[in-house]
């Protein structure tokens, strides 16, 4: 069995193996323009409530605007905590959002961890199901590609963070477009190593081995997936719909603490893919 289970970064730290090895463990057949950046100062007249106005944009294509709407919905709460404001805009074939705050500096973060969670979540999603050529049924096919993800979510967003520079703003197609050549290199070989005759079988063991070797803990009730820290995981809206068994393959989890009744569709699926892992209350 062709598979090394750690590997080590430039830091110096171990890290889970980049997805083609651990696909190897399970599948001994494989072997606009450029992102506009600029911070701009907007002309509002001097109030108690901010001498000057800061605004962050980030845009997309107008058929990506769902991505954009994700972005608009997680930054919201940090854009009103720093007594800003928000708008979602379309214009031609492009969509925008203006986010408008004293100091830049207080959503900037936040900001770069949304746009790299869109790239990372919502262009890989659409690269990877446009490539997999795997006989598995639908469902099947979008947990593969929710646990692909999964698997270098970790490593994906280290290297996108360092191209999403805070305090800019940004067109995210264009970041993806001109800055992740390198990284759609990776998931073109990730896809290579994934065989065609990758069964519901393959699929199973390659999500029991993921849940193993993760020690994340989230909590499901009903259909809503939380964190740790019990905030709401929604990723799956970047996959096109949100749904709790494609965000907990997204989540990475390593324990699923259920809390109160689980349907039992969902029942079987933990049965299934996370077998020793679900814990129910």
């Amino acid at each position: 069995m062709l598979f090394t289970p750690f590997y080590y970064g430039t830091d110096g730290k171990s890290s889970r193996a980049p997805a083609f090895w651990q696909i190897r463990a399970f599948c001994l057949k494989a072997a606009p323009a450029e992102s506009r950046v600029f911070l701009q100062r907007n002309k509002m007249p001097e109030t108690s409530y901010n001498r000057h106005v800061e605004t962050l944009f980030l845009s997309e294509r107008r058929e990506n605007a769902a991505f954009l709407s994700y972005l608009y919905n997680t930054l919201l709460a940090d854009v009103i905590a720093a007594e800003g404001r928000g708008e979602l805009s379309f214009s031609g074939e492009r969509a925008a959002i203006e986010l408008c705050v004293p100091s830049a500096e207080a959503i900037a973060p936040a900001a770069a961890d949304a746009v790299t969670e869109v790239l990372c979540v919502g262009y890989k999603y659409r690269f990877l199901e446009r490539r997999l050529s795997v006989s598995l049924s639908r469902r099947e096919r979008r947990l593969l590609a929710a646990a692909l993800i999964a698997a270098d979510y970790e490593g994906d967003a280290a290297y996108v963070r360092r191209k999403v520079l805070p305090l800019r703003s940004c067109a995210v197609d264009g970041v993806y477009a001109f800055r992740l050549a390198a990284l759609r290199e990776k998931w073109e070989k990730i896809v290579r190593y994934v065989p065609a005759g990758f069964s519901s079988h393959d699929l199973e063991k390659f999500c029991e081995f993921l849940a193993g070797e993760s020690t994340n803990k989230i909590y499901l009730k009903g259909n809503a997936v939380y964190g740790a820290d019990f905030s709401p995981l929604r990723r799956s809206r970047l996959t096109g719909e949100e749904d709790a068994e494609t965000e907990i393959v997204l989540a990475d989890a390593g324990f699923i603490y259920c809390l109160g009744d689980v349907e039992d569709s969902l029942g079987d699926f933990l049965q299934k893919y996370y077998a020793e892992r679900a814990i129910f209350s």
